[in-house]
């Protein structure tokens, strides 16, 4: 049975202060298309939720909703306990935001687009934090070579650095694992794993790979034309889909076999 959409389905954890996103209402249209339709739900902190839909579905129209690059037409949106985007700037500080998508400066090295986002977000040790990372991502026969010389596995690493410059308590994804060979990518699934069981950070993961989103995810939220129209934890999903994997879960939603 298809939960009741009416309510956010994910329940803040008993003792947090404040969920880390709760979304309601949220609206966005460009011109006569409708990009996002009445959005409704919450995500605990101490998490990974996936949020997962077919092209054109507003997946990235909501984020960037969520990280304040879009203004709403309607609806609210509170981060870590503020309201986005009037409070934006209290916010991103405590957040970051990684897509393989998004170039960094191309002229400068590893070890300087690092340093620049550790002076943007005002580390005191920024060599020590730049060390950690390359440590953990394997970075180090990286750090002096331009971006733009680098491969795109390389850069998608890269990406992932500088999204964990701040060790932010609320971690957005996109397709974090693009481009990376299967070693890679399990291996930085692994970092990402550690790294927020370790902090205590939430992650709010949009991906295309479903065996990524099975192992990541505690949530995954299902959307279709700018609307949500399920949710559950993948188990949940496939029970309900009476599928083997999220992949076949997926097609049924973008190929309109199940009715909502």
């Amino acid at each position: 049975m298809i939960p009741d959409l009416a309510r956010p389905a994910l329940r803040p954890s008993k003792g947090v202060i404040a969920p880390a996103i709760e979304v309601s209402g949220l609206e966005k249209r460009f011109g006569a298309v409708v990009a996002v339709a009445g959005l409704d739900f919450v995500v605990p902190r101490d998490r990974t939720v996936a949020l997962l839909g077919p092209n054109g579905a507003g997946k990235t129209t909501t984020i960037a909703m969520l990280l304040g690059l879009l203004e709403p037409d309607r609806g609210t949106i509170r981060l870590l306990g503020h309201e986005m985007p009037k409070s934006r700037y209290s916010v991103l500080p405590r957040v970051n935001f990684s897509s393989p998508y998004l170039d960094l400066p191309l002229r400068l090295t590893v070890r300087q687009n690092l340093r620049v986002y550790a002076d943007l977000y005002g580390l005191e040790e920024p060599a020590q934090r730049i060390k950690q990372l390359a440590a953990m991502l394997d970075l180090d026969d990286l750090l002096d070579r331009p971006v733009g010389k680098l491969s795109a596995g390389q850069k998608t690493r890269v990406h992932l650095a500088k999204a964990l410059i701040n060790d932010p308590e609320l971690l957005f994804l996109d397709e974090p694992t693009a481009s990376l060979d299967p070693d890679s990518a399990d291996r930085l699934r692994g970092h990402l794993e550690r790294w927020r069981a370790a902090r205590g950070a939430t992650i709010f993961l949009a991906s295309h790979n479903m065996a990524e989103v099975e192992r990541l995810a505690d949530e995954v939220l299902l959307m279709k034309q700018g609307r949500l129209i399920d949710r559950g934890s993948p188990h949940e999903l496939l029970a309900r889909y009476g599928r083997r994997t999220l992949e076949e879960v997926f097609l049924d939603v973008a190929r309109n076999r199940r009715q909502w």
